[in-house]
């Protein structure tokens, strides 16, 4: 099964793509994708989304899980990043990908085993679970592999939970 984890945003969007092969996780391409600053909202959101449709169509995952959006003070870069996963979510469903989503909660969880992990502690994970030789950077890159990471040790059991409740 291959995975792509988006940690989304207008100015950065962290991408991961791994593959699931038994119990063992193998990264394929990580990295981000970048809008310059004072650059019309549109002309950004139109870039994530070519930038996206290229990767989704170049490395053609299964699954894609998104961040689900969270913000404490700032409203207005919940929705420049809220408008990020909706043309991220709109390329995917445009393809026919399950798009799945966790909080950062479910992620820290599944990936180092406890809710309230530090970033730190996470990307250190996330460079063990993938053998890496060091830390993606920028952080939206190790996020969005953390994301990955959590949707494949979290798939098997959503998909039964969700058959259920199509019943």
């Amino acid at each position: 099964m291959r995975v792509l984890g988006i940690d989304p945003g207008i100015a950065i969007a962290g991408f991961g793509f791994i593959d699931k092969i038994g119990n063992k996780l193998v990264p394929v391409q990580y990295g981000s994708i970048e809008t310059e600053a004072h650059t019309p909202a549109e002309t950004r959101l139109l870039q994530v989304y070519e930038s996206m449709g290229t990767l989704l169509d170049k490395y053609k995952p299964d699954a894609i899980a998104v961040e689900k959006l969270f913000f404490n003070r700032n409203v207005t870069t919940a929705f420049a990043v809220g408008q990020a996963r909706g043309v991220i979510i709109l390329a995917a469903a445009q393809r026919g990908i399950q798009v799945a989503e966790y909080t950062p909660l479910q992620v820290k969880q599944a990936v180092v085993g406890y809710g309230k992990a530090e970033k730190r502690q996470v990307q250190e994970m996330v460079k063990m679970f993938l053998k890496l030789a060091a830390v993606p950077k920028p952080d939206d890159v190790a996020d969005a592999l953390a994301i990955a990471i959590c949707h494949a040790h979290s798939a098997v059991l959503q998909n039964k939970i969700n058959e259920v409740s199509r019943r």
